[in-house]
């Protein structure tokens, strides 16, 4: 799209934090955990010495012969340090792929071999709890963050090796990797160049100005091996805003830091705004300073939006929701505001980016696409990744003369508005929107924390329930809840942590499918409650 193209140099990862740390050398980057590249580095560090870590890291690489172009799997135990790492890599022309510290060693060693003899970015705990032996032999060097282990090399006997100048790729050179969100099957490799997530970052920085014209204090809580913490990341970085990293999303140590360091911005999965839910009733009031809360990667509930914008003491704050995909980036935005009450309609995402972004809604049948008849969404954006790794013709199959399939349903309305009513894969015939049951349960059951609902063996709607402290549902507060709503079968309770997940906090709702149709799934639950 025009406003994406302009001048778009490419995102420049490589040179991120040295380049905003020439403009706020003293801003400064807080975690609640250590690094394992440095733990000397503490949990308070100024952006000049991130940007001087990510120069060390490279230099480190460098002399491990990663050269540009090579590609890098980064897999290791959680933290910021996954991002450094990647920026590090780039700022010697490498290519990083990022996998997510919570999948599997056998999916990994999949995803390694489909890489072609990358060098292989772990540590100790990966390689003696995950990572099949066969990992050595698809990669061309296994490297250590931490720890030691035979036929491996540690990052840190390559300290202070010979700083090498940045290599600087064309825009339109792969910059990095990432993998989908594996919802329905084995993740796959989405490749980004420079100046796809350089027309991501333009519609959020654009977007933002206007809400925030001050300086804020940002805390974050995304998986750091998403492209939506790049884009993050460069908007606070280049505003000078200080950046608060969270690899734990536990409400109760989210509420000490945020009622300590009182931010004016939380960007986080809508999972955990789910869970932070429960900050709002906090004496310490740890959400009293927040502007601006933002959310993307899927829609979020209504409850939770309202609950979350009551407990802020900020003159009109606002709840922003970006609806996207990591193959495509944001495609539209809509803001809610404390005016909108719980009757709201929360399956509404919003309108799409004039010049940078644009949405339209196929027919699935042939007939118009109504709210009873939603169609395929397909988005059209600069921002879209090149390819699939190794899957070239998986990827042509979801792009029609520049559109992408986003492998949701909904329709529009006569205003432009786009509505998400379900995930392809998960409609189920004759119920009507499953998301749009889960808002009103949400709403209507206070005590729940997670609602799903899946079809069964026979096509019946099974709804999955997780309650605060895994306290049984009342079977009348549930009978009242579901009054009006499309039939549905019995709920079945499960703890929340039990919930497969991917690396964002989604819920992989084949996966509980299969174990509803497989029949473990009533045996699984008794154990659990």
């Amino acid at each position: 799209m025009i406003l994406q193209r302009i001048g778009n140099k490419g995102i420049r990862l490589g040179t991120l934090f040295e380049r905003a740390a020439r403009k706020h050398p003293t801003n400064v980057v807080i975690l609640d955990h250590d690094l394992d590249i440095a733990p000397q580095l503490g949990r308070r560090a100024t952006v000049a010495e991130v940007a001087d870590l990510i120069d060390d890291m490279a230099s480190r690489l460098w002399a491990a012969n990663v050269r540009p172009s090579r590609r890098v799997v980064i897999y290791k135990s959680d933290g910021f340090d996954i991002t450094l790492l990647a920026c590090a890599a780039v700022r010697i022309g490498a290519v990083p792929v990022l996998l997510s510290p919570k999948l599997d060693g056998e999916t990994v060693a999949e995803l390694v071999r489909r890489t072609e003899q990358p060098y292989l970015l772990t540590d100790q705990n990966k390689l003696e709890t995950e990572l099949p032996a066969s990992v050595f032999e698809e990669a061309e060097q296994v490297l250590l963050t931490s720890g030691s282990y035979k036929e491996a090399v540690e990052l840190a006997s390559l300290a202070g090796s010979p700083r090498v100048p940045a290599v600087t790729m064309p825009p339109e050179h792969p910059t990095l990797i990432t993998h989908t969100s594996g919802t329905t099957g084995t993740p796959k490799l989405a490749v980004h160049t420079g100046a796809t997530l350089q027309a991501r970052y333009r519609p959020q920085a654009a977007i933002t100005k206007p809400l925030l014209p001050g300086r804020e204090t940002i805390a974050m809580h995304v998986s750091f091996v998403h492209s939506r913490l790049i884009t993050a990341l460069a908007i606070s970085l280049f505003r000078g805003y200080p950046i608060v990293v969270l690899a734990d999303s536990d409400p109760r140590k989210a509420a000490d830091l945020f009622a300590q360091l009182r931010p004016g911005i939380l960007e986080a999965h809508p999972n955990s705004f789910m869970e932070w839910e429960e900050l709002a009733d906090d004496p310490r009031k740890p959400l009293a300073n927040v502007k601006l809360f933002s959310s993307t990667f899927d829609a979020i509930h209504p409850r939770t939006v309202q609950r979350l914008l009551a407990a802020t003491e900020r003159t009109a704050p606002v709840f922003g929701q970006l609806y996207g995909q990591s193959e495509i980036g944001p495609a539209v935005a809509r803001s809610f505001s404390r005016r909108r009450g719980l009757d709201a309609d929360g399956r509404c995402v919003g309108m799409p980016f004039p010049g940078m972004t644009d949405v339209r809604v196929v027919s699935r049948n042939g007939l118009p696409v109504s709210e009873t008849n939603p169609g395929f969404i397909e988005v059209k954006s600069d921002g879209r990744i090149v390819t699939y790794l190794g899957e070239q013709e998986r990827y042509d199959k979801q792009v029609n003369d520049g559109w992408w399939r986003m492998g949701d349903v909904g329709y529009r309305t006569k205003w432009g508005c786009v509505h998400l009513l379900d995930r392809e894969v998960d409609m189920i015939e004759g119920f009507g929107s499953t998301l749009a049951a889960e808002d009103t349960l949400f709403t209507r059951l206070e005590e729940l924390s997670e609602v799903i609902i899946i079809p069964d063996e026979s096509g019946r709607a099974v709804p999955i329930v997780c309650t605060r402290d895994d306290k049984p549902i009342d079977p009348a507060a549930w009978k009242a809840a579901t009054a009006g709503l499309p039939p549905m079968a019995e709920p079945v309770q499960w703890r929340q942590s039990d919930l497969p997940q991917t690396a964002t906090t989604k819920i992989k709702r084949l996966e509980l499918a299969r174990l509803i149709a497989a029949g473990t799934a009533s045996q699984l639950i008794e154990e659990k409650i």
